[in-house]
C-alpha cells in the first residue's frame, strides 16, 4: 500500500524523475527501490560524517561547535521554520489528528523507556534523557530537509506539528522526570521551571508561531526582509547536517577526556532500537488504526509521521543532558549509534512507506 499521495518529491520535483536512469521503471524490485532511496539520502548522512570526521581530527575545533550550532539553532533553522510556517496553509499547522497521534505515541515511547532503563545503575536522570532521546527525533536539524527533500513542500505541515509536541511537551515531561531521583535540591517544581523558561527562550517555537501567523493572515514580507530569511533559511540544511556529526564527534571527545568508564551495550542499544525500530512501528500502528475507526488522519500525513519517527534521535539532547547532570557518554552513544544506523533503517523505512 502507498501511504503517501502520488511519490516521493524532491523540490518540488517527481522523486522517482530524480532517480538514476534505469531505476525509475514500475518493474524495479524491492532492493533496486532501497538501493534508489539510498542515493537520495546519501548526501544528507555524508554531511553528518563530514562533520564528524572534521570534528575528530581537529580541523574543527572543539570550542568552535557550540558556536557553529547556535548558527544554526538561534537563526538558520528558524528563518526555514518561519518560510515554511508561513507558505504551509494554515489548516495543516492546526492538524490535531496529527498532533495527538503523535503525542500518544511520544508519551507511550518515553514511558516504555524510563521503565526499561531504570535500574540500580541508571536512575530517574539518566532514564529520563534516554526516553527523550528514544522519543525526539532529529527533525530540526536532519527531519525538515531531509523529508522535505523526499517528500515536497506539504510535508513541512505534519514535520511542523512533530517540532511542535517535541519541544514543548515531550522535552518538558522528560527534564521534570529527570529531577524525580532528587538529583538536584529543588527538584521537580525548579526542573519544570528550567523547562518552560528554555521553552520560552527557544527560537524555533517562536518561528513557528510566527509562520502560522504569516500563514493565517497571508502576510507578505518586504522582498529584502524575505530575501534575507530565505538565505539564512537555505544554509540551513547544510550546516545543520554537519553540525550534528560535529556534536557527536565532539560528545564522544569530551567523553573520552573526561575518563568515562566503559559503556556497557545493554545501557544504550535498547534505547536505539526503540527510537529507530519501536518509534515508527508504533506510529505507524496507532495512526493505522486511527484512520480505521475514522479519525481524520490524512494518509500523506502519517506518511511523514512514520517517518520522522524513523529519523535519528536529536543530536541536541547530548547538551541538554550534560546541562542538566545526566550521563552524557551514555547519551552521545545512543544518538551516535542510532544516527550511524538510521543510514539503512530510515532508507528502509522510505522504500516501504512510499
Amino acid at each position: 500500500m502507498v501511504w503517501g499521495e502520488g511519490r516521493c518529491r524532491r523540490s518540488g520535483e517527481s522523486y522517482r524523475a530524480s532517480l538514476p536512469a534505469g531505476r525509475v521503471g514500475e518493474d524495479a524490485g524491492t532492493i533496486a527501490s532501497v538501493f534508489d532511496v539510498l542515493t537520495v539520502t546519501f548526501p544528507f548522512f555524508a554531511l553528518v560524517l563530514a562533520g564528524y570526521v572534521a570534528a575528530r581530527r581537529r580541523l574543527l575545533a572543539l570550542e568552535a561547535i557550540p558556536g557553529l550550532n547556535g548558527f544554526v539553532l538561534y537563526f538558520a533553522l528558524p528563518c526555514m521554520l518561519y518560510r515554511f510556517g508561513a507558505t504551509t496553509p494554515i489548516a495543516q499547522l492546526l492538524d490535531a489528528s496529527v498532533f495527538f497521534t503523535w503525542l500518544l505515541c511520544a508519551l507511550v515511547i518515553v514511558g516504555f523507556s524510563v521503565a526499561i532503563s531504570l535500574n540500580a545503575r541508571i536512575g530517574w536522570n539518566d532514564a529520563s534523557f534516554g526516553a527523550l532521546v528514544a522519543a525526539f527525533p532529529n527533525t530540526g536539524f536532519m527531519g525538515v530537509p531531509l523529508l522535505v527533500a523526499l517528500l515536497g513542500a506539504r510535508a513541512a505541515g505534519p514535520i511542523i506539528v512533530t517540532i511542535v509536541v517535541d519541544m514543548v511537551i515531550t522535552s518538558s515531561l522528560c527534564i521534570a522526570l529527570s529531577r524525580l531521583d532528587g538529583a538536584d535540591e529543588h527538584g521537580f517544581a525548579h526542573a519544570a521551571r528550567n523547562a518552560l523558561k528554555g521553552m520560552l527562550f527557544n527560537p524555533m517555537p517562536w518561528a513557528i508561531l510566527l509562520g502560522a501567523v504569516a500563514s493565517a493572515i497571508s502576510l507578505e514580507l518586504p522582498a529584502p526582509v524575505f530575501k534575507t530569511i530565505g538565505l539564512l533559511a537555505d544554509a540551513a540544511s547544510p550546516v545543520a547536517l554537519f553540525t550534528i556529526g560535529a556534536v557527536l564527534a565532539r560528545s564522544q571527545i569530551l567523553t573520552a577526556l573526561h575518563g568515562h568508564p566503559p559503556i556497557p551495550m545493554g545501557d544504550y542499544l535498547p534505547v536505539a532500537l526503540i527510537k529507530l525500530v519501536l518509534h515508527p512501528l508504533l506510529v505507524l500502528l496507532v495512526g493505522a488504526t486511527a484512520v480505521s475507526l475514522g479519525v481524520p488522519l490524512d494518509r500523506f500525513a502519517l506518511t511523514v509521521m512514520v517517518l520522522i519517527a524513523a529519523l535519528p534521535s536529536a543530536s541536541n539532547v547530548s547538551l541538554l543532558a550534560e546541562r542538566f547532570g545526566a550521563d552524557n557518554g551514555r547519551i552521545a552513544r545512543i544518538i551516535l549509534v542510532s544516527t550511524a544506523a538510521a543510514f539503512f533503517t530510515f532508507s528502509g523505512a522510505v522504500a516501504l512507506m512510499t
